[in-house]
């Protein structure tokens, strides 16, 4: 059994669903499909039960999923153990919101029982990078929020988190259980400055040309609700100020949470950071 075939399998045992799985692993479900029968021909034993409704795993299913974890877990080990013997001891991540995020916290911890050796340099940036200074060569691996022009880069979502709309308190529309984006059509939404991605302007613009103040982080966005009265944007369960609000939009899309790195990129320290990435969003 390859290694690769082992993660094809692990991916369809994780997420119960091809489509997805073939998503996850950034390839197209037919040659997918075709991975896990041939290693069901080559283990002697049906893995997974197919239906209209999705996948489930066979006792043998189950039991080859936790072999494989070990085995996949044993070889990054091995590459990592490599990696820094040969120099590379250190990775940057570059980080683009609420580090309070559980998810996060949970790979910060997971990361370090995994690898107490290597050296983890965060960097910390604004909105106006969401992709944290991959492009610019400042970060290996960049743990983010989406949508961004992913030219030239590899993108594995790990959440997807529901938006509200932030106003101040005593908004007429603050009381209100939900909205929509043309209840707010009206209003003055804060901006990102000239240069920034469009793709990431206009998500946090509900896809529309909007005027207002020029924000550049967070903690900017949400004094321009309190003090201009502007519209704001975050992701639900996010609290913000106790003057402030968050109604949830319905016909927003919700906000990806992502690792992103540089399309090509071997470094077995950066593949270790997504796989344990996964599991700490997954949880």
């Amino acid at each position: 059994m390859e290694l690769r075939t082992l993660r094809y399998f692990v991916a369809v045992a994780e997420e119960l669903h091809f489509g997805r799985a073939a998503t996850r692993l950034h390839m197209s479900q037919p040659p997918l499909s075709r991975a896990i029968k041939q290693l069901e021909t080559d283990v002697g034993a049906t893995l997974l039960h197919r239906s209209a409704a999705g996948v489930t795993l066979t006792p043998a299913g189950a039991a080859l999923l936790d072999e494989a974890r070990t085995l996949l877990d044993q070889a990054e080990q091995a590459r990592v153990r490599v990696a820094a013997a040969a120099g590379a001891s250190a990775i940057t991540v570059g980080i683009l919101g609420d580090s309070t995020d559980p998810g996060a916290t949970r790979l910060a911890a997971a990361y370090r029982r995994r690898h107490p050796g290597v050296e983890v340099r965060i960097r910390d940036t604004d909105l106006t990078d969401p992709t944290c200074g991959l492009r610019a060569g400042l970060v290996d691996v960049a743990l983010t929020r989406g949508p961004f022009d992913e030219t030239g880069l590899t993108v594995h979502e790990l959440r997807a988190d529901p938006v509200g709309a932030v106003l101040r308190a005593d908004d007429p529309l603050a009381g209100r259980d939900r909205l929509k984006l043309a209840d707010l059509a009206d209003r003055r939404w804060f901006q990102f400055p000239e240069g920034t991605d469009p793709v990431w302007r206009s998500y946090w613009n509900g896809g529309e040309p909007r005027e207002g103040p020029v924000v550049r982080a967070v903690q900017e966005c949400l004094q321009a609700v309190l003090w201009n009265g502007t519209v704001g944007m975050t992701p639900l369960g996010h609290e913000p100020f106790e003057q402030l609000a968050v109604v949830p939009l319905t016909d927003m899309a919700p906000s990806r949470v992502v690792v992103a790195w540089n399309e090509g990129d071997v470094n077995p320290l950066i593949r270790s950071f997504v796989q344990i990435a996964t599991a700490a969003y997954r949880d």
